[in-house]
């Protein structure tokens, strides 16, 4: 679908999901180390698949540290394999599998496209509003703000531009002929109705 208009909005802190997946990785680490201890051998793939996670999980620390984007996911999935030939437990693959895929979305910046139809709101599950569904939308100080008419309001700040003052009021523009043109659409409509009734 083409847009008019996309605006890209600020994640919120992405740290809260580092941890997490951090925290999975370890703890897969330490549950690959107890089966080898309560089998009495170490086995080359699980101190394998160990290392592999535990020198990812150092990369990615490495990598805020050079205040780059860690991404976790493909430690979560390397987890999630050996838990398949784990004696005990293998559901928990699916869950580590699930959970990659959630911290890839968790991490990709949200964006809401505006057509001269709708408004779309590309999260996890995509969202459709038609304009008659706001009060209004406005984008001030890089802040996007959605009046929803059922008194819901949506309101993130919006990644940096270069010139934000003049893309703002040529939203602001689009957004209020969008409006006027929805609020105009259901006066048209309730006339109609009013007469058939008549």
């Amino acid at each position: 679908m083409k847009y008019d208009y996309v605006v890209i909005l600020k994640k919120s802190s992405e740290k809260q999901v580092d941890r997490i997946s951090i925290l999975l990785c370890l703890l897969s680490i330490l549950a690959f180390t107890y089966a080898q201890w309560l089998s009495g051998k170490f086995t080359y793939p699980a101190t394998l698949f160990s290392l592999a996670i535990a020198v990812g999980v150092f990369y990615n620390i490495f990598l805020v540290e050079k205040e780059k984007q860690p991404r976790y996911r493909y430690l979560l999935v390397i987890a999630g394999l050996y838990w398949f030939m784990m004696p005990y437990l293998q559901w928990v693959a699916f869950v580590l599998f699930f959970l990659a895929f959630l911290e890839y979305q968790a991490k990709h910046p949200l964006e809401v496209g505006f057509t001269k139809n709708m408004v779309v709101i590309n999260s996890l599950i995509k969202k459709k509003y038609p304009w008659s569904a706001f009060n209004n939308i406005i984008l001030k100080d890089g802040l996007l703000t959605l009046d929803f008419k059922n008194n819901t309001l949506f309101q993130k700040e919006a990644l940096d531009d270069d010139e934000p003052d003049a893309e703002e009021d040529e939203f602001n523009d689009f957004c209020r002929v969008q409006l006027q043109g929805a609020v105009t659409e259901n006066k048209s409509a309730e006339i109609g109705i009013t007469a058939d009734r008549l």
